[in-house]
């Protein structure tokens, strides 16, 4: 039986960018590391055809750049990490969202 996300998988989506920003300034990581980790926060676990295309756009922006990790026993895997450019935008969908989210806390039902 499939368990029932905590939120609409709309607004996981939606914040993809943001979340993976957010985990990437724990630390370098691979891709699988990076959906576990985010899994192991709380958020719905992550497939590969979301993630990896979202990674290449952060990577596209400048916001994260990769490098090469060869394997050890097994095949080599790309390593992300956020940039400077990164941080900045970091920063700024953080102050974004938490206004936001004082906009939807503080509505009027």
């Amino acid at each position: 039986m499939a368990s029932k996300s905590r939120f609409p998988a709309s607004w996981q989506r939606a914040m993809l960018p943001l979340l993976l920003l957010d985990q990437l300034d724990a630390g370098p990581a691979h891709g699988y590391a990076i959906a576990k980790a985010l899994s192991d926060r709380g958020f719905d676990p992550l497939k590969g055809a979301t993630l990896y295309p979202a990674l290449a756009k952060l990577e596209a922006s400048g916001a994260v750049s990769t490098t090469w990790e060869e394997g050890q026993g097994g095949p080599g895997r790309k390593v992300y990490e956020l940039t400077d450019v990164g941080r900045t935008e970091l920063a700024e969908q953080k102050l974004l969202f938490s206004g936001f989210a004082q906009l939807v806390a503080n509505s009027e039902s």
